[in-house]
């Protein structure tokens, strides 16, 4: 599993692996494309053919009218993939037999989104001549994958990590009806400021400030930004306390630095990366959070520092969503961080509680 062209390592991932633990195969996941002729882009600009690529797991059960009842949205973070969560700390707990979601009941549909994996990006060949794109267009997107490529009027479950927590909320609100339940994971639903705002924008600039970058006419990656750009995200995507028992000694972490960086760096885009990191400028759900109708439950962590607990956002946020439930889960020297929102095993009770109330 790559990530956020490091972000996706470090926070999706998560650090660690559990000791010893042993994982099944991946899941055969299976690709699809689907293509939006003449896709409009809310900045203004178009683009002639949106390739949408996406991945599915299990198959659609309908009902007597012949509607899928059994549709589950996955969302990635900044910079993943659908097939992300093919991983074991998410598939193994989830997509096993018996798990809460068994393909065996559920189909499973894993886009990437805009800018991401092999749909659609500036890498492509457009480099920063590519439609500037924002979340809205990116969940606009996944709803032309859902309701046009695979005929689902009604999910059972939209659910997503990081950036997909964020498309999770605009989802709820852009399509009221669209879901059943709602479980977004890992992130706030104001707008972003502060030093979330702050740390994309150190990421870019570095990126930008490189020589080598040539306004995004490179001919070969601009690694001197890259590596400034990267440096944030591992910082950003990490937890203090298990990053401190396994790595004591100051040896220990050079030695994992210098084997984590020239591995983030190796795949790392950089007109991709800006364009991942630029999507978020106009996100802001908060205003129509009344809107949403679906049961949902919101899962924060208290050693996110993405999304800092202290800030007390979400526990004021969550009173204004009829059927909202927020948890925050206890920072431990096995958690993740920002990652967390990709190990199952932490929140997989409230995935439980949630397909409960909200209908089974």
């Amino acid at each position: 599993m790559r990530g956020l062209k490091g972000l996706v390592l470090g926070l999706c991932a998560g650090l660690f692996a559990a000791a010893g633990a042993a994982s099944a195969a991946p899941p055969p996941l299976a690709p699809h494309d689907y293509a939006i002729k003449d896709f409009h882009f809310r900045s203004g600009e178009t683009l002639p053919e949106l390739k949408l690529h996406y991945y599915t797991l299990g198959q659609p059960k309908k009902d007597a009218s012949g509607q899928i009842t059994n549709a589950v949205l996955i969302l990635h973070g900044t910079g993943g993939s659908g097939r992300q969560f093919a991983a074991p700390q998410f598939a193994d707990v989830l997509f096993a037999p018996g798990g809460l979601l068994d393909p065996a009941k559920y189909y499973l549909i894993m886009p990437d989104d805009i800018g991401h994996g092999a749909s659609s990006k500036p890498s492509d060949g457009l480099h920063m001549r590519f439609p500037h794109y924002d979340y809205a267009d990116m969940v606009e997107a996944e709803h032309a994958v859902v309701s046009q490529a695979l005929g689902v009027k009604q999910l059972r479950l939209v659910m997503g990590t990081s950036m997909g927590c964020m498309h999770s909320f605009m989802y709820a609100e852009m399509y009221p009806d669209g879901a059943r339940a709602a479980m977004p994971l890992a992130c706030q639903t104001v707008s972003l400021g502060g030093r979330n705002r702050l740390w994309r924008e150190m990421a870019i600039t570095s990126i930008k400030a490189d020589p080598a970058w040539q306004g995004g006419d490179y001919k070969a990656e601009p690694e001197l930004g890259l590596r400034g750009a990267e440096n944030l995200l591992i910082l950003a995507g990490q937890s203090a306390w298990p990053m401190q028992i396994a790595m004591p000694k100051g040896e220990q972490v050079d030695a994992w630095y210098a084997q984590q960086l020239p591995q983030r760096l190796k795949d790392a885009e950089a007109n991709d990366l800006i364009y991942q990191l630029e999507a978020s400028r106009t996100y802001n759900p908060s205003p129509d959070l009344e809107k949403i109708k679906a049961p949902l439950t919101w899962v924060n962590s208290s050693d996110d520092f993405i999304n800092p607990p202290e800030l007390g956002l979400a526990q004021t946020e969550i009173k204004r969503v009829k059927g909202g439930k927020f948890v925050l889960i206890p920072f431990r020297p096995d958690t993740h961080g920002h990652g967390t929102h990709t190990w199952a095993v932490f929140w997989q009770n409230d995935l439980a509680d949630l397909l409960k109330r909200s209908g089974g």
